[in-house]
């Protein structure tokens, strides 16, 4: 499919590991022996990191015995953090081989190996059978597909009856067009973005209950004029995600992205719905 090449394409810049070895080189870490904490600025892809991970992780209850899945993992942060966190097995799914390929490569550094792993394959067509997660979450993804009821379907497909799914993703707000690039996407070409509403429609139409959905515009806003004050000081901002992905473009991208939610144009939200 050309969206998914364009996808792809948006997310892959060289050789990723090498990059992410010279951040950490540069932060004083030794690439062979990271950090969970120490890998959080740069595996953490979506808005506000690890915050954000650790915010929602606190709206479920995984268990030990859990497995769950990772829609769109990335190099794996959030998959290795929850996996930590609550114990359980972890599965992620992510479309571009080479964020798959450093995922296992730092999981491995961590020692996760035995409860972590990665999949590459779209979240509209995944390699799992029927009922088989406890849970699920995608954080910043969903912005990349289209078919947002073909992607409902397919998640609610895998999960078992009553699990649960976490969605922390940006919504279109009631403002003026988004400007681009963007963090997700350099044009318009490659965002579908759609309002909490229908969202919310589209979880209930692919059987889910909605539990309980907010916006975090506040946190975004303070988040992002903390980091803009560290950097002022001298110091690296809090998250360098964006960098280690898009280079010199991350600078655009993130004045983008913050201007977007400021002005309403955007609104990062969280959704906790159950399968029924």
């Amino acid at each position: 499919m050309s969206s998914n090449r364009e996808v792809t394409a948006h997310y892959s810049r060289g050789d990723l590991l090498s990059r992410l070895n010279a951040f950490l080189e540069e932060d004083g870490v030794d690439p062979e022996h990271p950090s969970i904490e120490a890998l959080a600025p740069y595996d953490q892809f979506h808005s506000r990191g690890l915050e954000a991970t650790v915010e929602v992780a606190e709206l479920v209850q995984a268990q030990p015995g859990d497995h769950l899945l990772d829609i769109g993992s990335g190099i794996g942060g959030p998959a290795r953090w929850f996996a930590r966190h609550f114990g359980c097995r972890v599965t992620g799914i992510d479309l571009t081989a080479p964020y798959c390929e450093v995922a296992r490569h730092l999981t491995r550094r961590l020692g996760l190996e035995g409860r972590v792993s990665f999949e590459v394959g779209s979240a509209l067509q995944m390699p799992f059978g029927e009922a088989s997660f406890d849970g699920a979450y995608s954080m910043n993804v969903s912005m990349n597909i289209a078919d947002r009821d073909g992607l409902y379907r397919e998640v609610h497909r895998v999960l078992k009856p009553g699990a649960w799914l976490l969605l922390s993703e940006i919504a279109r707000g009631e403002g003026p067009e988004l400007e681009y690039p963007t963090p997700w996407a350099t044009t318009a070409a490659t965002s579908f973005l759609a309002t909490p509403q229908e969202t919310e429609s589209g979880l209930l139409a692919a059987g889910f209950e909605v539990i309980r959905w907010r916006d975090s515009v506040e946190e975004s806003i303070a988040y992002a004029a903390r980091s803009r004050a560290m950097v002022a000081r001298g110091e690296k901002p809090l998250q360098r995600a964006a960098t280690l992905m898009h280079g010199e473009k991350a600078a655009l991208m993130g004045v983008n992205g913050t201007r977007g939610i400021a002005e309403g144009r955007i609104v990062p939200i969280e959704i906790l719905a159950r399968r029924r």
